[in-house]
């Protein structure tokens, strides 16, 4: 079945949906069509092509949620509806869950902000990656920025004293960078389902008009997302 998904990578999501489903619907006996089932769920789950995780989505909510699917242990279950209910508002292509966060004063902002591309970055001062990250992002960012772009840096932790020791390193010199500090300790927003941040870091992209076009990046990524992102705002220009 693996050379099988990968020979579909080129196809679009809808007719990978339908390809899924055929696939699935084809076996004659529960237990074949529960192993296809679980491979194909946790293949497009885990895939490396950003995006796929649609189709995961799609297997879970027609197959096993439905019940026409077994899941292979109660544990395996709840982690298939944590993964859906996580992802399924912040998909590829969809427009970015609007939320308001709390800034450095105190007051609230509603990102993304209308009319400007984004970048939305969840981290957390004690995530080995996120730091590695902070130390990287701002020369990645001033050598490969296009459009002046919001930099959301969402603070995922409650300690005040470690954010503000954070903010006071964390900078970027270019002026088409707009970085703004962000934090909800409470999680009013319910930023972590919306965004699906169940670990850190969590990096999206998000266009002009409020789409997401990059989800799961890491940095290496980001000269191509803004590549397209110049594309995308030129072309709405037009």
């Amino acid at each position: 079945m693996n050379v099988y998904v990968v020979a579909m990578r080129s196809e679009s999501p809808e007719s990978k949906m339908a390809e899924t489903d055929y696939m699935i619907g084809s076996a004659k006996d529960s237990l074949t069509r529960q192993h296809i089932a679980l491979y194909l769920f946790d293949y497009y789950k885990q895939s490396p092509l950003m995006g796929e995780e649609e189709i995961a989505i799609h297997i879970y909510d027609s197959w096993i949620k439905s019940g026409k699917v077994a899941m292979r242990s109660e544990f395996d279950e709840m982690d298939a509806q944590l993964f859906a209910d996580f992802n399924r508002s912040s998909l590829l292509g969809m427009q970015a869950p609007a939320i308001e966060l709390y800034g450095v004063c105190g007051s609230k902002t509603a990102i993304p902000q209308k009319g400007k591309s984004a970048l939305i970055w969840f981290y957390d001062v004690n995530c080995g990656k996120c730091k590695l990250e902070a130390e990287l992002f701002p020369k990645v960012l001033e050598k490969n920025v296009i459009l002046p772009i919001n930099f959301y840096a969402v603070y995922t932790g409650q300690s005040k004293k470690e954010w503000r020791a954070f903010r006071r390193t964390f900078k970027v010199s270019d002026r088409k960078i707009k970085l703004v500090h962000l934090w909800d300790p409470e999680i009013e927003s319910n930023y972590l389902k919306l965004y699906g941040v169940i670990s850190t870091p969590k990096l999206y992209m998000v266009e002009g008009g409020g789409i997401i076009i990059g989800r799961r990046l890491e940095l290496e990524n980001l000269p191509e997302m803004f590549k397209l992102d110049n594309i995308i705002s030129h072309s709405n220009s037009l």
